[in-house]
């Protein structure tokens, strides 16, 4: 008889839970700037990212200072085409510095004399490479690519003469064999609006109910501190999951044309146990703040180096150890890591379980601290 009251103790909270929900997808449809914030962001926001803000080299304007007009100082200069550069402009030294400084040229190549005859005859002569490293990323990708071009053009040309060149390498891209910015950045924008919309949404849900006077509504019904949070957590993860899916099928695969080489429903099972996470996180932000201002400070302070520290911008590796490691306490690091292992390289869950773990575990740890803050301030409104 016991156990029968139990289980229906249990079933009613659980229908509580799901209508509760239910009620918060209501109050969402009658959000239009809420809505519309949510399809700008996996839409609109993934597509200008991934075609506005490219990291590849594109119509970069350089210049030759050719002093050796040698058959293989010209086979360097015509080697150095579009997409990434411009037609190279023959100037003379003296216009080296007019035209850096007035933002003409980003790159200038200067061939010293005899540099043909240095290189048959096995001296190391140099190269001066001038580059406007106002856009950093943009300066060293050019480096690289100039470097390349050069040393690609001596060895070939060197096989001409009969000669053997210094190298021979073999290259191998994988994962994204035309190194197009747009996979990676569609993908990592994603993936840091799925933080920012789960934190604001759940966030903003509770401090409306709050400033309307519909949370005291609650509290006079039979329902847990428990219950009410369960139902915000459950129906603002169901919005961003469906939003994610969608996106990542029509916005990423269709519209930009990135394969996806890993299990979709993989990323969206470890999609679920990150929103866990940040699920909460939005409602312990909402507890601390008194109105939708102070909120949005919160936010600014704890999503904003979230995404930033979490690998989706800079590789986790290249931060100071001191930070790795405590980044490593924070669920959006691993969901970055996990993402990107089934998304590119088509990782199983026998590769990211670790990740999975991870993200559970500080998620379900959170989950309980945001629900006891959460049950203290519901009992001061009581």
């Amino acid at each position: 008889m016991q156990g029968r009251r139990m289980q229906g103790r249990r079933m009613q909270g659980l229908h509580a839970i799901f209508h509760l929900g239910v009620k918060e997808l209501r109050s969402l449809r009658r959000d239009p700037v809420m809505i519309g914030l949510i399809v700008w962001a996996f839409s609109l926001a993934i597509y200008t990212a991934a075609n506005g803000v490219a990291h590849d080299l594109r119509n970069a304007a350089i210049a030759v200072v050719d002093h050796d007009r040698s058959q293989l100082s010209t086979r360097i200069r015509q080697a150095l085409l579009g997409p990434q550069f411009k037609t190279p402009e023959l100037i003379d030294f003296d216009e080296i510095d007019p035209g850096m400084d007035s933002g003409r040229y980003t790159f200038v190549l200067v061939f010293p004399p005899s540099f043909e005859a240095d290189v048959l005859a096995g001296d190391r002569p140099s190269l001066l490479l001038d580059i406007d490293a106002t856009a950093s990323m943009q300066a060293g990708i050019g480096r690289a690519y100039v470097s390349q071009i050069a040393a690609r053009e001596i060895a070939a040309y060197l096989q001409l003469e009969d000669a053997a060149p210094p190298v021979d390498p073999t290259v191998r891209i994988a994962f994204n064999p035309n190194l197009e910015s747009a996979w990676f950045t569609s993908v990592m924008t994603l993936i840091q609006n799925v933080t920012m919309l789960s934190i604001v949404l759940t966030g903003a849900a509770f401090i409306r109910e709050r400033e309307h006077g519909t949370i005291e509504h609650l509290l006079v019904m039979p329902l847990t501190p428990m219950q009410i949070m369960l139902a915000k957590v459950w129906a603002s993860a169901l919005v961003i999951l469906a939003a994610v899916a969608v996106s990542l099928w029509l916005v990423i695969e269709q519209l930009l044309g990135v394969r996806v080489a890993g299990s979709v429903p993989l990323f969206l099972a470890g999609t679920v146990l990150y929103l866990l996470f940040s699920t909460s996180l939005g409602i312990f932000l909402a507890t601390l703040a008194r109105s939708m201002p102070q909120f949005g400070l919160l936010f600014i302070l704890v999503a904003l180096p979230m995404n930033m520290l979490s690998g989706g911008n800079t590789p986790i590796e290249s931060q100071p150890e001191a930070l790795q490691t405590l980044m490593q306490a924070v669920p959006s690091t691993h969901f970055v890591a996990f993402a990107q292992a089934i998304l590119y390289r088509g990782a199983g869950l026998d590769a990211v379980w670790p990740q999975f773990a991870a993200t559970l575990g500080i998620a379900v740890l959170f989950f309980a601290v945001a629900a006891a803050r959460f049950r203290r301030s519901i009992a001061t409104l009581g």
